[in-house]
C-alpha cells in the first residue's frame, strides 16, 4: 500500500468514524424530538458525511468493485453518498433559515439532487471505465466521456452545497452570541475545507485537460481538506450541544464553592447530629452541589428552635439603615440569626426549646440565591463578625444591632 493510499485511508476512515461518532450523540436528542425536522435532517447529514468517507476508503472501494465484479462501481456508490449529503447540507440550511416556503424550497432542492443522482448513475452507464483506479480515478478518467460528466456533476452539486453551508452559518454566525456563535463559525469554517475539497479536484481535473500533472491536488490536498472539514463541522455541530453542559457544571461548580461559609458555619451541628448526607465521590459539580444544598437545609431545619426573630428584626433595621439595600441586609440579617443559633445549639444544656419556637426557618427557608448571599454575608460582613463579637444569642438582638452599626461605620472609617 502506497504512502496516498495509506493516508487516504486513514483520513477517510478517521473523518467516518468522527462523524458518526457525532451521530451517535445526537441520537437520544433525536429520540427525545423525532418530529423536529431540522434535528432529523442534522442527523441525516451526519450520518451521509460518515458514509461518503466510509465509501470512498481505498479498502471499501476495493471490497465494492472486487464483490461487484464492476470495476469502479464503488465510485458511483460514493458520489451518489455525496449527493445525498449535498442535498441533506441544502435542506438544513433551507431549515435553518426558515421562512414561509420552507417546505417547497426543500422539496425543490430535494428533486434537484435526485436527478444528480439520477444523471451519476445515467452517465456511469453509457462511459467505460475498466480499469480499476482506487485513489486517483477523478484525475484518470478526467477526460473520458460520460465518466467525465459524471465526475463534474457530483463536485458541481457538493461545491454548490457547502458555498451554501458556509454563506449561511458565517452570516448567521454574526447575529447570536455565546455558544451557538462559536458552533456556527467552526461549522463555517468545516464548510470551506469542504470548498476547498472540491475546488481542488476541479483545479486537478482542469489540469489534467491543459496537459499538466495536478493528481497531488486530488491524492494529496483534497483528502486533507476533506479530512479538515469533517473533523471542524462536527465541533461545529457539538458545541452547541455541550457548550450549556460545561456552562452548567461551570456555573453550579461556582455555586459549590461560594456555599462553603455557610457550610462550614453549620459543619458542628451536621455532624453532632449526623445530617450530612454521605458526600457523594465521583459526582458532577450539580451533584455536589445538591449535595451541600440539601445539608444546609438539613442543619437549618434542625436549628428552627433555636432562631431568635428579635436578632433578626434588629439586624435587618441596622442592614437596612447602612446599606440601603434590601435583599444585602435581608442575607446579613439571616447570617447572623443562623451563626447565632448554631452557636446557642452548641452551647445548649438540657432539652431544646419548646416547639412553639420551632417554625421559624421552616416557613422561611431561603430560595438558592439567598443562600449564597447569606453565605457571603457570613465571610464578609462587619455586621455579623460584630454581632459574633458581642456575644450574640437569645435576648441580645437590640445590643447586637447597636454593636453591629458602630462596627460597620468603624471600618469604613
Amino acid at each position: 500500500m502506497t504512502a496516498v493510499t495509506t493516508a487516504t485511508t486513514v483520513t477517510h476512515y478517521g473523518s467516518a468514524g468522527v462523524l458518526w461518532l457525532c451521530l451517535t450523540v445526537r441520537t437520544p436528542e433525536l429520540l427525545r424530538h423525532r418530529h423536529d425536522p431540522s434535528l432529523r435532517t442534522l442527523c441525516a447529514a451526519l450520518g451521509l458525511a460518515g458514509l461518503c468517507f466510509f465509501l470512498g476508503a481505498p479498502p471499501t472501494v476495493g471490497a465494492v468493485n472486487d464483490l461487484s465484479g464492476i470495476p469502479n462501481l464503488a465510485a458511483p456508490l460514493t458520489y451518489t453518498a455525496v449527493t445525498a449529503y449535498s442535498a441533506a447540507a441544502q435542506m438544513l440550511i433551507v431549515r435553518w433559515r426558515g421562512g414561509a416556503r420552507v417546505c417547497r424550497t426543500a422539496r425543490r432542492w430535494l428533486v434537484a439532487y435526485a436527478c444528480v443522482a439520477a444523471g451519476i448513475a445515467v452517465t456511469f452507464a453509457l462511459g467505460e471505465a475498466p480499469v480499476e483506479r482506487r485513489t486517483d480515478l477523478d484525475t484518470y478518467y478526467a477526460s473520458t466521456p460520460y465518466i467525465r460528466e459524471m465526475i463534474l456533476l457530483y463536485l458541481l452539486a457538493h461545491l454548490t452545497a457547502v458555498g451554501s453551508t458556509t454563506v449561511a452559518a458565517l452570516r448567521w454566525a454574526r447575529r447570536v452570541r455565546g455558544g451557538l456563535r462559536a458552533g456556527l463559525t467552526t461549522l463555517g469554517l468545516g464548510t470551506l475545507c469542504g470548498i476547498g475539497f472540491s475546488t481542488t479536484k476541479l483545479a486537478a481535473m482542469a489540469a489534467h485537460w491543459s496537459g499538466r500533472d495536478w493528481s497531488a491536488l486530488s491524492g494529496w490536498v483534497s483528502p486533507a481538506a476533506a479530512g479538515a472539514g469533517a473533523l471542524l463541522s462536527v465541533t461545529g455541530v457539538m458545541i452547541p450541544l455541550v457548550g450549556p453542559r460545561l456552562a452548567e457544571r461551570r456555573r453550579a461548580r461556582h455555586h459549590y464553592v461560594r456555599l462553603e461559609p455557610l457550610e462550614r458555619a453549620l459543619d458542628g451541628v451536621l455532624a453532632r447530629h449526623a445530617l450530612r448526607l454521605p458526600r457523594p465521590r465521583w459526582a458532577s459539580p450539580v451533584t455536589r452541589l445538591v449535595w451541600r444544598r440539601t445539608s444546609i437545609h438539613n442543619a437549618l431545619s434542625h436549628l428552627d428552635a433555636y432562631a431568635d426573630r428579635e436578632l433578626y428584626e434588629e439586624t435587618l433595621r441596622a442592614a437596612l439603615r447602612l446599606t440601603g439595600d434590601p435583599r444585602r441586609a435581608t442575607a446579613t440579617a439571616w447570617a447572623t440569626v443562623i451563626a447565632a443559633a448554631a452557636r446557642d445549639e452548641a452551647a445548649a444544656r438540657g432539652p431544646e426549646p419548646g416547639p412553639a419556637a420551632s417554625d421559624w426557618f421552616h416557613g422561611r427557608a431561603p430560595d438558592p440565591a439567598a443562600l449564597e448571599r447569606i453565605a457571603d454575608a457570613l465571610a464578609t460582613s462587619p455586621l455579623v463578625r460584630a454581632a459574633a463579637a458581642s456575644g450574640f444569642g437569645s435576648g441580645s438582638g437590640a445590643g447586637s444591632g447597636a454593636k453591629a452599626v458602630a462596627a460597620e461605620r468603624s471600618s469604613r472609617a
